[in-house]
């Protein structure tokens, strides 16, 4: 049988969830997170981790190449994959928030905001009642308003270091996120004891 596969993303969630899953007795290699490799077996614990973007995770979850998953919350609201989210771990915790420079006057004509989550940035607006159009950015998102491609921007705050150092203000806090377990329906059913297993045990740590 092949080997119980994770897929995270690399960075700050896949720290915290390798701490996680040290805590709950699961043996890594010490330099495990030092590799440069984008998949890491770990035969003596039958595990294969599989690193990808974080907008990524869900779709290997989903397509079933990995059996489970972290996310962060964001990326599962974006993305809306067929997965089963299992386990709040309560990782790598910060918040989604609209952001904007002081100057920001609202009731412009053609509202832009940009974002690395449209489906999120439009959902939200919708429900404030107000239709903007959204600019779909990859990163860097601070730019947008400094650069006059948006007037507010829409975005993951840890502790706003980043929106402080390049001039900008936070307007409305939309969600708190933290990191998912995300399990694939079918490996559910195959691999249900191994699973089962990560859960309980990460379950005691959390």
């Amino acid at each position: 049988m092949r080997p119980l596969t994770i897929a995270m993303p690399k960075g700050r969630i896949f720290d915290e969830a390798v701490k996680l899953l040290r805590a709950a007795g699961y043996r890594l290699p010490e330099t495990f997170e030092e590799s440069r490799k984008l998949i890491i077996d770990v035969p003596e614990e039958h595990l294969r981790f599989v690193l990808a973007k974080p907008m990524d995770v869900p779709t290997y979850v989903e397509q079933g190449v990995a059996d489970v998953g972290v996310a962060g919350k964001d990326v599962m609201l974006e993305e809306k994959r067929d997965v089963y989210e299992m386990l709040d771990l309560k990782i790598s915790s910060c918040y989604l928030a609209v952001a904007s420079l002081p100057n920001y006057q609202k009731g412009e004509l053609h509202p832009k905001v940009a974002s690395k989550y449209p489906n999120l940035a439009i959902q939200y607006f919708k429900e404030q009642g107000e239709q903007v159009e959204v600019i779909k950015l990859n990163g860097s998102i601070e730019l947008a308003p400094i650069m006059g491609l948006a007037n507010r921007i829409v975005d993951i705050v840890s502790t706003g270091q980043t929106l402080k150092d390049n001039g900008l203000v936070e307007l409305e806090k939309i969600q708190e996120i933290t990191s998912r377990f995300i399990v694939n329906a079918s490996s559910y059913r195959l691999k249900g004891k191994e699973i089962q297993r990560m859960i309980k045990q990460l379950q005691a740590v959390v």
